[in-house]
């Protein structure tokens, strides 16, 4: 739901909990695909316990008209493409820029949660190559130059984030601005692994790109 309408504030309506709890009448088709596909049993390994990947085909019409029952439509396709700009302070180590490729392990796994968060939002999301990133690091630009920039690199809004690990928090200060050619949004999350910071990011650009309203600060109850 949260994905077709772009409306993270549907996560814990109870009204969307209601309505997970017939979810097989809203599905068309679903499918499992085995995960060792073309591999043998090994060991005592059985076929009942071989992970599967589940995938489930949702009707549209019964979809959409479950989000009009609640106030909401569907954001249509295509959707703008956003280009993530993300500086990060770890508690240990110098700080780094998230890049489409680096050696450092700590990116590697930021990096999966960032594209993992953007494809259960169905947000289009590229992180720029490392010498791109530390260009717009370095040189300071007006909101209209980095739009122009995330514009030359593909995309069509750019998301800068800064996320400090703060001991003081228990977890990552996450900033984050929403730069397009009209306006600038701005938010924060206190408290959170990068997990949950990342899926907070791109909830809270669909929530803007998708009209429905400026994301909230959150600080995770600890």
């Amino acid at each position: 739901m949260v994905k077709v309408s772009g409306d993270p504030r549907l996560i814990g309506d109870p009204r969307v909990a209601e309505m997970a709890r017939h979810a097989p009448d809203y599905v068309k088709t679903f499918s499992y695909r085995d995960l060792l596909n073309n591999r043998p049993p090994h060991d005592e390994q059985g076929t009942y316990d071989r992970p599967q990947y589940l995938t489930a085909n949702f009707d549209p019409d019964k979809i959409n008209a479950l989000l009009a029952s609640l106030g909401r439509k569907p954001w249509p396709l295509p959707r703008p493409k956003v280009v993530a700009l993300v500086e990060v302070a770890p508690m240990k180590g110098d700080s780094f820029m998230l890049a489409s490729k680096s050696d450092n392990l700590l990116a590697a796994d930021m990096r999966a949660a960032l594209l993992a968060a953007a494809q259960q939002t169905g947000m289009p999301l590229q992180l720029p190559a490392q010498n791109e990133a530390e260009a717009i690091r370095t040189r300071k630009s007006e909101p209209k130059g980095l739009a122009r920039r995330a514009r030359a690199l593909g995309g069509d809004l750019l998301l800068i984030g800064t996320m400090v690990w703060r001991e003081e928090a228990l977890g990552w200060v996450a900033d984050w601005q929403l730069i397009s050619r009209t306006r600038n949004h701005v938010w924060q999350s206190r408290g959170f692994g990068f997990d949950d910071s990342f899926r907070n990011a791109l909830r809270g650009t669909a929530q803007i790109l998708s009209g429905n309203g400026q994301p909230d600060a959150v600080v995770t109850a600890k």
